[in-house]
């Protein structure tokens, strides 16, 4: 699967954070996220294995005990049923990918 870069199909996941699957394959699923100053994404998890990419901005997130400042350039890997929760301290893009796929992020 191949796709070009677009500014539309964002969908509002929670107040102030915007996600668009960009593309995905059999295992693996690529989203993109605009996260607004302010915003939070609460405690969570999931089966799925999270690997991101902060893009731009700044955050700060939560991995199971263990908190970051996060900037553009890091990265991070979130595993399988850990909770996880972020804080948006500055207008941020970042990337992540989830194995397996995750259903409702499909198109």
């Amino acid at each position: 699967m191949f796709r070009k870069h677009s500014e539309s199909d964002y969908k509002e996941v929670l107040p102030g954070i915007k996600m668009k699957t960009i593309v995905y394959g059999e295992k693996t699923l690529m989203t993109e996220f605009l996260l607004q100053n302010g915003s939070h994404l609460p405690s969570h998890e999931h089966i799925h294995e999270q690997t991101g990419y902060m893009v731009s901005g700044k955050m700060i997130l939560t991995i199971g005990d263990e908190t970051h400042e996060v900037n553009a350039g890091d990265s991070w890997n979130i595993p399988s049923n850990v909770s996880h929760e972020a804080k948006v301290i500055e207008d941020s893009v970042a990337v992540e990918v989830f194995s397996p796929c995750r259903d409702e992020y499909l198109d």
